[in-house]
């Protein structure tokens, strides 16, 4: 597998089936996993679906449109604009039709519209650790790095923690790749560079990168567990 691990074709096509049934779309199924041509059909229109599902409908004409552009808000909803005979664009944020200049990735024009998870971002109390020493005004909710995700840290354990989303490991403290932060600091004590501050944009997710991150992290781990 691209993420350096060994698995049976039979094996690969049970995880992939328990992957899709939570909304999820391990693309490397069509590749490695033994499949019928039942099981082939059932997951292509399940990886389908999975992708359709994660898009917006149109306010326009309720028809799921997928966005291009991930730093543009507003989104160009081509049968609407066939029907209407004009161009008809729609924020990705707060679904009405497109009002203001573009592009822009902050937020239309039309009252309301506000990025909720930016402003979770920006409000957010901060977190105390219970074993890391020396570490103050560290927000309680950070978004990944890497996918976006937001995270909440409970406090506990080391300052470190693993995305539930794209299983990348890195350090709630300084936000820096594990192993990036590890070779300067360790789990339990500050980084080499301050904390920091409260972010004020979320990472798109470049999944092309993740799993050349999660391996790297997984030889890191390895070795810095082991001194814990």
């Amino acid at each position: 597998l691209s993420c350096g691990h060994h698995a049976t074709p039979s094996s690969l096509t049970d995880w992939c089936s328990r992957q899709l049934k939570e909304g999820r779309g391990p693309n490397l199924v069509r590749i490695k996993a033994l499949l019928t041509p039942e099981e082939k059909e059932h997951f292509e229109k399940t990886l389908a679906f999975n992708a359709t599902k994660s898009n917006p409908d149109c306010p326009g004409c309720n028809t799921s449109v997928a966005r291009r552009q991930l730093s543009n808000l507003s989104v160009n909803c081509s049968v609407c604009t066939k029907r209407t005979g004009r161009v008809f664009e729609f924020c990705w944020q707060c679904l009405k039709e497109w009002k203001g200049s573009r592009p822009r990735a902050d937020r239309c024009d039309n009252a309301g519209c506000c990025n909720e998870a930016l402003k979770l971002l920006q409000t957010c109390s901060v977190v105390k650790f219970e074993n890391v020493k020396d570490i103050s005004n560290c927000p309680s909710i950070r978004a990944c790095p890497t996918c976006g995700a937001l995270l909440e840290h409970s406090g506990k354990k080391c300052k470190n923690i693993t995305c539930a989303r794209c299983n990348v490991e890195f350090c709630f403290v300084c936000l820096q790749l594990t192993s990036i932060c590890l070779p300067t600091s360790n789990f339990h004590s500050p980084c080499a560079i301050p904390v920091a501050p409260k972010q004020t944009s979320i990472p798109q997710w470049n999944n092309t990168d993740t799993q050349k991150c999660i391996k790297r992290n997984k030889n890191m781990a390895k070795k810095s567990y082991e001194k814990r």
